[in-house]
């Protein structure tokens, strides 16, 4: 028989690594919050910039080894003319921006840490002009500004280390119970932190993405009509929201028309008519 305390009554559950993964975790998530620009929401970071920036470089620098990044042409200097724009009205964390065009028939664009940005040639009908590129671009770059990689890499953190301890915790369970247990707690922590977590980076991201390129005078109208064509290139709606790491195209055209004359009121005011 375990210690007084320790274990709950006939349960096989030990409550002491709980309480300590509990205290552990208040303290953990408040010695390590910070704010996330223009949405004030505060976020769990434990990684020093520096070290994001070092670690999305060296990614940035793998990939465009093993990619043909194109260097001459109209498309070319219209992602690194995009990117200055918005970079320029965006909040300034200290990044070394570069911007680069890679040959590929991928849909896709990033930002690394440390404002390393790619695009890939295969989005570029679906962004169809400037302004889509923008769109795209911009919410790319608000993924970086908000460190939303390295508040994911906290979040893993801390659901590993409360798994370690649930796992501790119900130690002398019988075997198949314990599984049981385990398994729903692992779902849990899925879809009822991690995945909402990611779909909250991506609508933050959007708004932000949103707010930087009326900021730069481009047209923030094209966010939705981006969507929609982006929903027509996935061929449909895809996984539902509950079970993707994205909002579904439908709520973020929704979104994006909530917060469209907010946008379209900055773009009056740093850009005139």
């Amino acid at each position: 028989m375990g210690p007084i305390g320790n274990r709950s009554r006939g349960s096989g559950v030990k409550l002491l690594p709980i309480l300590l993964f509990a205290i552990y975790g208040v303290y953990y998530f408040f010695s390590n919050r910070e704010v996330v620009p223009l949405t004030g929401r505060k976020q769990l970071v434990d990684m020093s910039r520096d070290q994001e920036s070092a670690l999305g470089l060296q990614s940035y620098r793998q990939i465009l080894r093993q990619e043909r990044v194109v260097t001459d042409g109209k498309n070319a200097q219209l992602v690194k003319e995009i990117g200055r724009r918005i970079s320029a009205v965006a909040e300034d964390p200290g990044f070394q921006w570069d911007y680069n065009l890679i040959d590929s028939p991928q849909v896709n664009a990033f930002c690394l840490p440390g404002g390393k940005v790619a695009v890939y040639t295969g989005i570029l009908p679906v962004a169809k002009n400037a302004d889509g590129l923008a769109v795209i671009m911009g919410h790319e770059i608000a993924h970086a500004i908000a460190r939303h990689g390295a508040e994911r890499m906290a979040h893993q953190k801390l659901v590993q280390i409360g798994t370690m301890a649930a796992g501790v915790a119900i130690s002398d369970m019988e075997p198949g119970q314990k599984r049981a247990v385990m398994g729903a707690l692992g779902v849990g922590a899925q879809f009822g932190v991690l995945l909402p977590f990611s779909r909250e980076h991506e609508s933050e991201a959007d708004y932000m993405g949103l707010i930087y390129v009326a900021r730069a005078c481009f047209d923030p109208t094209e966010a939705p009509k981006l969507w929609e064509r982006m929903g027509q290139a996935s061929g449909g709606r895809g996984p539902s929201q509950f079970m993707s790491t994205h909002p579904s195209h439908e709520t973020r055209i929704r979104q994006f028309q909530q917060w469209m004359p907010e946008a379209l009121k900055i773009k009056q005011e740093k850009c005139g008519g």
